[in-house]
């Protein structure tokens, strides 16, 4: 074959990096404006395993929408996202050690910093929600940031038979933070995973606790609006905020859970109306996923959103 011709390079051949972007081994010659970093931890799970295998199955899935470097044309809002101008690489895998909490979360966090000392956006895959904790570790010393949480739990137990640092206690240890101003919780709903007292701490300690029902009769404009005017906001988004209907592939899954416009149409808004600064997207556990619906689901969202804050940062003047 002709070294010049071209190659189709379809969804189905090569290196399942995200979204078929390039790899970046040596993270000190990181150059982009987006970083994804794998964090395949699930020790911090309760319930149901495999989300280890999440940051996986979620860029296998990406290939699906990496059809060339000319971006995505959306006919209904008339542009195109993720144009070849905005570029994505994807770092790996942060470091695991398995049963180890402290360090594989240091290894998280320093992929993290490494990805916001380069000036690039973060893109965490998980993992169980616990690695969200890292990642809003990385921020201190990068300003104020507000956390939008989409998800079916609050994830606001304090603490739990000398578990700290768990996938339940993620949003209390980001509530902690001093540069953390405040939560919106969207889509928390049914039996959760925390108690009345956690709730209540939650609220005091600045949190806007909205169910998946309150969320849809505020409409996605409205909840967005929530949210103080001029806060820079890091989305984490837990799969099980999803449906199972569409999402089953989590090891807590809860029905009554958003449909994929729902979601999206927040993000959008939420691109549009604040800076947005980083997101995590955690617990897809592909081994109860079948058809591979949850982790196209969560690549399809990541790359969706990612469209959305990077237009909106092109077309600010």
């Amino acid at each position: 074959m002709s070294d010049t011709k071209p190659r189709l390079n379809l969804p189905f051949v090569g290196i399942s990096t995200f979204g078929k972007r390039p790899h970046v081994g040596d993270w000190d010659a990181l150059d982009a404006d987006i970083a994804v970093l794998g964090a395949p931890f699930d020790a911090g799970t309760q319930f149901r395993a495999g989300a280890r295998f999440g940051p996986r199955a979620i860029r296998e899935a990406s290939t699906l929408f990496s059809f060339g470097l000319g971006g995505a044309y959306d006919h209904e809002d008339d542009c195109t996202y993720l144009p070849e101008t905005v570029r994505i690489v994807d770092l790996g895998d942060a470091d695991i050690v398995h049963t180890d909490t402290a360090t594989s979360h240091a290894n998280i966090r320093d992929g993290v910093d490494t990805i916001l000392r380069a000036g690039a956006f973060p893109v965490v895959l998980g993992g169980d929600h616990s690695v969200n904790i890292p990642c809003i570790d990385a921020f201190e010393g990068n300003g104020d940031i507000h956390v939008l949480q989409i998800d079916a739990h609050l994830d606001f137990v304090d603490e739990r038979h000398g578990v700290r640092n768990g996938h339940g206690n993620c949003l209390r240890r980001a509530a902690e933070k001093p540069y953390v101003t405040g939560l919106t919780q969207v889509g928390i709903r049914n039996v959760s995973s925390t108690a009345r007292d956690g709730y209540e701490a939650a609220r005091a300690m600045g949190s806007d606790i909205l169910s998946v029902r309150q969320a849809r009769a505020l409409g996605p404009q409205e909840v967005i609006a929530r949210i103080p005017i001029g806060a820079r906001v890091y989305v984490t988004i837990d799969i099980d905020g999803f449906c199972p209907s569409i999402a089953p592939g989590t090891g807590t899954p809860s029905h009554g859970g958003f449909l994929y416009y729902e979601v999206l149409e927040m993000l959008q808004a939420l691109a549009r109306r604040h800076e947005v600064v980083g997101i995590d997207l955690v617990e897809v556990a592909p081994d109860y996923d079948p058809g591979g619906v949850t982790a196209t689901l969560a690549a399809q969202v990541l790359l969706n959103f990612l469209g959305f804050v990077f237009h909106a940062r092109q077309t600010t003047p």
